[in-house]
């Protein structure tokens, strides 16, 4: 079966889409605890695994898994990251860089299989961070943080897949409330 060049374009921005907010939206990992200590990259330290669902537009749902990898430098206010995430449609290795300073977030993201990118800007406040994403994509991306888990929300309209929710979970040493 061949596939129309507008239905492998739109396939591909999907895919990208997915990719993009999925990966940055794993940047906000922002426990209160690191809050108090003015960076939210801090906490993110180690690595994160997860599961959560895909919706496209036409209705249509879809589990992914994901691992992610954050290593936090420059006393948190720098955070490199890599996330593999998979679905039975989807597979996609993102890497993304991010700095923070005095309340905004901003960096690059690319999407290594497919050898696209673009830049992430946004803020982050209390346990909370809210990104934009621009390059071949545009979608609009929310995260909660309480300690050990991530509640990651992306948006992304006009494309194939209008929405991701993924939850991760700490899969290395935990960070403790107490």
């Amino acid at each position: 079966m061949f596939l129309s060049t507008k239905s492998l374009t739109n396939r591909v921005k999907s895919t990208l889409t997915m990719a993009a907010a999925a990966g940055l939206l794993s940047l906000a990992a922002l426990p209160a605890a690191v809050q108090a200590s003015g960076s939210p990259f801090t906490a993110m330290s180690g690595s994160w695994s997860g599961s959560g669902t895909i919706t496209t537009s036409s209705g249509n749902k879809e589990r992914i898994r994901c691992r992610a990898k954050y290593d936090v430098a420059g006393a948190g206010s720098n955070v490199d990251l890599t996330l593999r995430c998979a679905s039975d449609s989807y597979n996609f290795e993102l890497q993304s860089t991010a700095t923070h300073s005095n309340g905004a977030v901003s960096g690059t993201w690319s999407e290594t299989t497919r050898g696209v990118g673009g830049n992430i800007e946004g803020n982050a406040r209390g346990n909370a961070i809210s990104l934009r994403v621009s390059g071949i994509i545009s979608a609009t991306l929310g995260v909660s943080t309480n300690t050990n888990q991530q509640s990651i929300s992306i948006q992304a309209p006009g494309t194939e897949l209008q929405s991701v929710a993924i939850s991760m979970n700490r899969s290395g040493p935990q960070i403790s409330t107490k």
